[in-house]
């Protein structure tokens, strides 16, 4: 080999040396993991009009924004308990508010588990596993022990105003499942939220991995907008009542539902103009108020030269309505309900700034962070890896999303039947729902190409009756598949 040659294999080794390094500088060695409570997709970046979340939208612009992810149980407990766990409510037995999965499937490795069994700093500020709001706030909840390195439970002035909240039914103690709202006059670090978000900061300092010499999966959970909607008041005047357009429904819009699709709670069906724009506005302003938080913690991120090393999942636990079908709140199978926002920034995506309409299940989150950092997939996990989709946003690796749940006496005493269990699919174009077993109790199917806001239920209709048997056939495939026995936790 002549001079010349050895000269430039030389350089051409250093050059491999500089790419490798920079790529390992790069490459993905810690996952922050966002949760924000109740949060509907009323943002900017799913192309809100109206709601400012500059932060959130951010995030979007850095990462991949899902149109169509669905959460698997509308509801907090067993939504959270189904992404956490990596499995469906019908495998680990959680279909309501109440059972703790540890009771039920007491060897499953939890998602931030698995992470701390592989060597990270694990640590919990706020609510990530189901906490009761706002009864359990400062609490830990039903939280998972075994998960975490360090957990922080922060509380706020929030806690100490709730004798002064508005509430549509004030003769409920409990404010947790009320629509009730509060504009306070207060700065945003005297509220739970902004405690949060100042004290995910903290531990961003303090497990930084050139001091730990760890990587780190960190959640941060946020307690906004779940009810009671209370945020400091600059937030409040970013929605002028008379720039809330309450949502209007067809007169006859109900008449061809099941009344067991419909989560009515008391005095939200007869609201009145005025109050629904309060309620709204409340709603907002919170979302508003924690997208501000997101903002310190993810600007830390990027201040502590993590942002380029570090995964950033952003999720809701289900969605929630403010008013569609004269629902307001969650609980139910309707799009509104089961569609939940989420994104998911890595660094050196392909897909940044992008968006995705395929469809997906929340139970993929778990999934796709394991095969993203390398770790092994335990044989229990019933979702897949998302991965494909973040190289390609045009991918699909589903043709169905399913969802689950449980209508409950509390919602509507009057209904003579009790804990009935709905069952849906939400395809490309279809959504078909069955209520009790095989749909005894009443069937819906939506066209979401034609109705987009689910105002006809075809499920009667002659005309598409092979649409409604295919979709049959393939819901009572996902039950089945939904209910099958967990493989080895071990």
């Amino acid at each position: 080999m002549n001079r010349a040659t050895k000269t430039c294999s030389y350089s051409m080794l250093a050059l491999y040396f500089v790419v490798v390094s920079c790529a390992a500088e790069n490459a993905a060695k810690n996952v922050l993991f966002i949760t924000i409570d109740d949060l509907n997709s009323d943002l900017g970046t799913y192309g809100h009009p109206l709601v400012k979340s500059p932060n959130i939208d951010a995030l979007a612009r850095a990462g991949l924004r899902f149109e169509r992810a669905y959460v698997q149980a509308p509801q907090c407990t067993p939504s959270r308990s189904s992404f956490l766990t990596g499995v469906y409510p019908e495998q680990n037995g959680v279909l309501k508010h109440g059972p703790h999965f540890r009771d039920l499937i007491p060897n499953v490795i939890t998602l931030p588990q698995h992470f701390k069994q592989n060597g990270f700093f694990t640590g919990r500020v706020g609510k990530i596993f189901h906490q009761g709001v706002p009864g359990q706030i400062g609490q830990d909840g039903m939280d998972d022990h075994l998960a975490w390195d360090k957990v922080v439970n922060p509380r706020g002035i929030d806690k100490d105003v709730e004798d002064q909240i508005n509430s549509v039914d004030p003769s409920k103690s409990s404010i947790g499942g009320v629509l009730s709202w509060l504009n306070l006059p207060s700065e945003d670090s005297e509220h739970t939220d902004g405690k949060v978000a100042l004290e995910a900061i903290k531990m961003l300092k303090d497990n930084h991995p050139s001091k730990t010499g760890k990587p780190f999966f960190i959640g941060v959970g946020f307690y906004r907008p779940h009810v009671p909607f209370i945020a400091p008041s600059k937030y409040f005047d970013l929605y002028p009542l008379d720039k809330i357009k309450p949502i209007k429904n067809p007169i006859n819009d109900r008449e061809d539902i099941p009344s067991y699709a419909l989560a009515d709670r008391p005095h939200q069906i007869d609201l009145s103009e005025d109050k629904k724009r309060e309620i709204i506005q409340g709603y907002y302003a919170s979302i508003s108020f924690v997208d501000a938080q997101v903002g310190l913690v993810l600007k830390e991120l990027k201040r502590l030269n993590l942002a380029k090393s570090t995964i950033v999942v952003l999720l809701s636990d289900h969605g929630y309505h403010l008013g569609h079908h004269g629902l307001w709140q969650k609980a139910d199978l309707f799009e509104g309900s089961t569609k939940a926002p989420l994104i998911i920034a890595t660094p050196n995506m392909t897909s940044k700034g992008q968006a995705t309409s395929s469809l997906v299940e929340f139970i993929d989150i778990y999934p796709t962070l394991v095969d993203l950092m390398g770790l092994k997939k335990l044989d229990f996990l019933s979702g897949i890896s998302l991965a494909p989709i973040l190289d390609n946003p045009n991918e699909d690796l589903r043709d169905s999303a399913y969802s689950v749940a449980r209508t409950y006496s509390w919602i509507n005493p009057e209904r003579r039947y009790k804990n009935i269990m709905g069952h849906t699919l939400r395809t490309s174009r279809y959504r078909y729902t069955q209520w009790g077993p095989e749909g005894i109790m009443g069937e819906e199917l939506y066209d979401y190409d034609s109705d987009p806001k689910e105002f006809k239920n075809l499920a009667n209709n002659n005309k598409v009756e092979s649409v409604r048997f295919k979709l049959q056939r393939l819901l009572r495939d996902r039950i089945e598949g939904a209910r099958q026995p967990l493989r080895s936790l071990e």
